[in-house]
């Protein structure tokens, strides 16, 4: 492969990855562990360091693009595993849930082998979910929505 070729193949890979973390961010714990109980996985997953909560600092700007400032703190749970075949996953949840953390890094693990549509099919639901609540969701904000060149001023 080509090296122009092969970092395109390694951004749609990073691109997907990406969106699959994502999904599974937005999935709630049971939908989660579902999503798990749905993809065949292998029970020797090694921790590779324990799933631990921390905090991570959240930074803003005015503006969106003016001086960056501390906004605050988030608590955020941190999971690492090995699959027996090497490979490894990683997760970053927001929250304290470990088991969802870890559900996470499985999931991102398996993803990256034989089981990949596996896997999709199983996150499919939630991500049907979550499309679904973004339309309704634009649904009610194209509802208020003002076009202010299409409105007449009462002496016209």
């Amino acid at each position: 492969m080509t090296e122009p070729a092969r970092h395109l193949h390694d951004a749609a890979e990073i691109a997907a990855r990406q969106a699959l973390m994502a999904a599974c961010t937005a999935a709630s714990p049971d939908e989660l562990a579902a999503t798990l109980a749905g993809v065949p996985h292998p029970s020797e997953i090694v921790d590779l360091r324990a799933t631990e909560s921390g905090l991570v600092m959240l930074r803003g700007r005015m503006g969106g693009d003016g001086r960056p400032f501390n906004l605050g703190e988030a608590t955020v749970t941190r999971a690492a595993v090995r699959l027996p075949d090497g490979r490894t996953g990683f997760a970053y949840q927001l929250g304290r849930d470990a088991a969802k953390a870890r559900n996470a890094a499985i999931l991102d693990a398996l993803w990256q082998g034989p089981e990949r549509a596996a896997v999709e099919a199983a996150i499919a639901p939630v991500r049907a979910r979550i499309e679904a609540e973004a339309a309704a969701r634009a649904r009610r904000v194209a509802a208020t929505r003002v076009n202010f060149f299409t409105m007449v001023r009462g002496e016209d």
